[in-house]
């Protein structure tokens, strides 16, 4: 796990946008990174503009396809990147949500309401996914409030990423699940990469990949949620 996560901040850092710890060392069980003090924003909107579109210069690093040359983690749960696939649509589909709900089959959290919407929604990815012809992005992969901080002078530093190449909407949904974000972020962004009108509709699908994978970390509690959204989806 240490070696995938120390690769992933590898890859990111050929964004050249973002502020990403250095690996000091790292071995089968060991990572240790470059210490960096947090502190607050000296202003909170400021520090959110430029988190933005260091964020969207780091999604115009682009790949041939969708996936990464390994698989590795998303929190403590493996992330399946091979095969690397053309078609985000199916990419998506088989190595990210197909993926956590067989698991959560086989863990014992796919409820016959749960599992009967999944093979409805498995129908409907056309409407839900279309293809609009976006090169693969790289993506941290886990972007929620818990993996940036800020250090002196505003700078924003991201961390423990789950990285691929993949549609950059599903980097940006993350950041919606749990909050933390301001709303200057998404200005900043879509002024330097604009997105389409309907990111934020579709966003929904691709946070159905993080609560399944928090449905298979801790259990029935997010049976709810991700009862919810399969129903938003399918309406």
């Amino acid at each position: 796990m240490f070696i995938k996560e120390a690769n992933g901040l590898r890859e990111l850092m050929k964004g050249d946008s973002l502020r990403i710890p250095e690996i000091l060392y790292v071995n089968e069980e060991l990572l240790i990174l470059e210490h960096m003090p947090a502190t607050s924003p000296t202003g909170r909107t400021k520090f959110f503009e430029k988190f933005g579109a260091q964020l969207a210069m780091l999604h115009r690093t682009a790949s041939d396809q969708f996936g990464f040359d390994e698989n590795n983690y998303i929190g403590a749960t493996p992330q399946k990147n091979l095969p690397r696939s053309s078609s985000w649509k199916e990419f998506y589909f088989v190595n990210r949500l197909e993926y956590q709900f067989r698991l959560a089959e086989q863990n014992g959290y796919a409820a016959k309401e749960i599992s009967s919407l999944f093979h409805i929604l498995e129908h409907s990815l056309d409407r839900l996914i279309p293809d609009d012809g976006e090169s693969p992005a790289l993506l941290h992969g886990d972007l929620w409030s818990g993996n940036f901080l800020c250090i002196e002078e505003n700078v924003p530093v991201i961390f423990d990423p789950a990285v691929y190449y993949g549609h950059r909407e599903a980097d940006l949904a993350m950041t919606l699940l749990f909050g933390g974000f301001d709303e200057s972020f998404y200005c900043s962004y879509t002024e330097v990469y604009p997105l389409n009108n309907e990111w934020k509709r579709r966003s929904e699908v691709y946070k159905l990949y993080h609560l399944l994978n928090h449905l298979n970390l801790f259990g029935e509690g997010y049976s709810s949620q991700v009862y919810h959204t399969l129903k938003l989806l399918l309406t």
